[in-house]
C-alpha cells in the first residue's frame, strides 16, 4: 500500500513539476529567440546602414574594399549601376543565385516602393530597405539600397544568410532540452527520497496502529474469554461455586471497563479532542493528596512510601486539576507495582524561577537503558510475561499526553544505589501574580 503510494507521490510530484519546469523553459526561449532575433536584426540594420553611408561618401568602389566588407560582415552583395551589373559584383558574391537577389529586389519594389525609375537624374538622397527574405531553401536577411552617384543610381541588394543563426537558435534549444531533461532527472531523485522520507510517518504509525489493535486485542480477549469460561462453568455448579465464578466475571468486567477508559482517553488525545480545563492550583497540595491516597496502599504492600515538598508555600499555576492527579496517581501506582516489599518510593516537588519538577523515586527493578524511552509507548510492559494483570501499559502514555498538552516533559531515570525514577518538569505554567508569599 505504501510502497505504491510511495510511487504514486513521486511521479505525480515529478509530472507536475516537470510541466512546470518546460513551460517555464518554453517561456524563455520564446522571449530569449524573440530578443537574440530582434538583436540580430538591429546589428543587421546597423551594418546595411554604416554600407549605405560608405557607398555614398567613397570615391572609388575598389574590390579590395569589397572584399573586407565582405570579410567583415559576410554579406552576400550585388551592385547593379543603372541596371547594369557591375564586375565587383562579380567577384564578390560567392555562389549567390540571382533568383533570390531578382525575389529580393521585387520584394522591396513592391512592399517598400525602391523603384529605379522613380528616381529623377537630380535626385541626391539615398532610398533603401531592410526586411527578412523567406526562400523555400533558406531564410536571409535583406537590403535593398538605391544610392545616387554622379547622376546614375546604384541598385546595392545585401543579403545576409540565417543559417548560423538558425543553428544557434537550435543549439540553444537542445540546451534548454537538455537541462530540462537533467532537471526532471533530478527532480525524479528528489520526490523519490523526499516522498518516502514524508510517508515514512504514516508508515510508522500504520505500524503502530496494527501493533495497537492487535495489543488491545489480545488484552481484551483475555478478560472475555476469561468470562465465557466462567459462564460455561456455571452450568451445573454449586452455589458456592456459582458466586467465585460470578466475583471472578466482575473483576475481569471492571478490567475489560478501566482498559477501554484508557483507549478511549489515548483516541482523544490522537485526534486532539483530550481537553484540559485550567485553573489556578497549589502543586504542593496536590502532591500531598496524591501521597496521602497512596499511602494505605503502600503500607498493605509493605513499602515505604516517602514524599519532599518545598520549604516555603507553593505558588499556583494554571494547570488541569484532574489531569494532573491523573498523572501523579499512574506514576504512584507504577512504582508502587514494580517495588518489592520493604522497598521505598519517594515523592518530591521542587520549585525554582517558575519551574517545577515532581520527582517519582522506588528502588524496585529499574528500567534497562533500552527500553527508558520504550516505557511510553503504548501496550509496552517491561513484565515480559504480563503477570500484572492490572496494568495495560497504557498508563505512561497516558501520563506523557496529559504532560504534553501542559507543555512539560517526562523522562525516566536510573535511581542511585537501583530502581527508575520518573522525572516530570513543565516550565510553561502559567503563575497567579496575586498569590502572597
Amino acid at each position: 500500500m505504501f510502497k505504491r503510494l510511495h510511487i504514486r507521490l513521486t511521479f505525480s510530484g515529478t509530472l507536475v513539476s516537470g510541466l512546470i519546469l518546460i513551460l517555464m523553459s518554453l517561456v524563455c526561449i520564446t522571449f530569449s529567440e524573440a530578443r537574440a532575433r530582434e538583436n540580430n536584426f538591429s546589428h543587421f540594420r546597423l551594418k546595411t546602414a554604416m554600407l549605405v553611408h560608405q557607398t555614398e561618401s567613397r570615391l572609388v568602389l575598389s574590390l579590395e574594399w569589397f572584399s573586407q566588407l565582405k570579410a567583415d560582415t559576410r554579406f552576400e552583395i550585388d551592385i547593379r549601376d543603372n541596371g547594369e551589373k557591375l564586375l565587383l559584383g562579380d567577384l564578390s558574391p560567392c555562389g549567390l543565385d540571382t533568383e533570390i537577389i531578382t525575389m529580393a529586389r521585387e520584394t522591396a519594389r513592391k512592399e517598400y516602393g525602391l523603384a529605379e525609375e522613380s528616381f529623377s537624374p537630380d535626385t541626391e538622397l539615398s532610398s533603401y530597405a531592410d526586411f527578412e527574405l523567406h526562400t523555400d531553401r533558406q531564410d536571409y536577411y535583406a537590403c535593398i539600397a538605391l544610392i545616387p552617384r554622379s547622376g546614375r543610381i546604384l541598385n546595392v541588394a545585401v543579403l545576409y544568410p540565417l543559417t548560423e543563426f538558425y543553428h544557434s537558435l537550435r543549439l540553444n534549444r537542445l540546451l534548454f532540452a537538455g537541462a530540462d531533461i537533467l532537471g526532471i532527472i533530478l527532480l525524479g531523485i528528489f520526490f523519490w527520497f523526499y516522498t518516502r522520507r514524508m510517508i515514512r510517518p504514516l508508515t510508522i504509525n500504520r505500524r503502530k496502529q496494527t501493533e495497537f489493535i492487535a495489543a488491545a486485542s489480545h488484552e481484551l480477549r483475555s478478560p472475555l474469554t476469561l468470562m465465557l469460561s466462567c459462564l460455561s462453568s456455571m452450568d451445573g455448579a454449586s452455589e458456592e461455586e456459582r458466586e467465585r465464578f460470578s466475583s471472578i466475571m466482575k473483576e475481569e468486567g471492571k478490567r475489560m471497563g478501566r482498559l477501554i477508559d484508557d483507549m478511549l482517553t489515548l483516541s482523544n488525545s490522537d485526534t486532539s479532542r483530550l481537553s484540559i480545563y485550567k485553573t489556578y492550583v497549589e502543586m504542593d497540595t496536590l502532591v500531598l493528596s496524591a501521597f496521602e491516597k497512596f499511602e494505605p496502599l503502600a503500607l498493605k504492600k509493605k513499602i515505604f512510601l516517602d514524599f519532599t515538598l518545598p520549604d516555603s508555600l507553593s505558588t499556583p499555576y494554571a494547570c488541569d486539576k484532574e489531569r494532573i492527579e491523573q498523572v501523579l496517581s499512574i506514576l504512584l501506582d507504577n512504582a508502587l507495582s514494580y517495588t518489592p516489599e520493604n522497598g521505598r518510593v519517594c515523592l518530591s516537588l521542587t520549585e525554582s524561577s517558575g519551574r517545577l519538577t515532581i520527582r517519582v523515586a522506588d528502588n524496585g527493578i529499574g528500567i534497562p537503558d533500552a527500553e527508558k524511552e520504550a516505557v511510553f509507548e503504548r501496550f509496552y510492559r517491561c513484565d515480559k510475561a504480563h503477570r500484572d494483570k492490572k496494568h495495560f501499559g497504557l498508563g505512561l502514555s497516558i501520563a506523557q499526553e496529559i504532560i504534553r498538552m501542559h507543555k512539560g516533559e517526562i523522562r525516566v531515570e536510573d535511581t542511585p544505589g537501583g530502581g527508575a525514577t520518573f522525572v516530570v518538569t513543565f516550565s510553561g505554567l502559567k503563575i497567579k501574580a496575586s498569590h502572597p508569599k
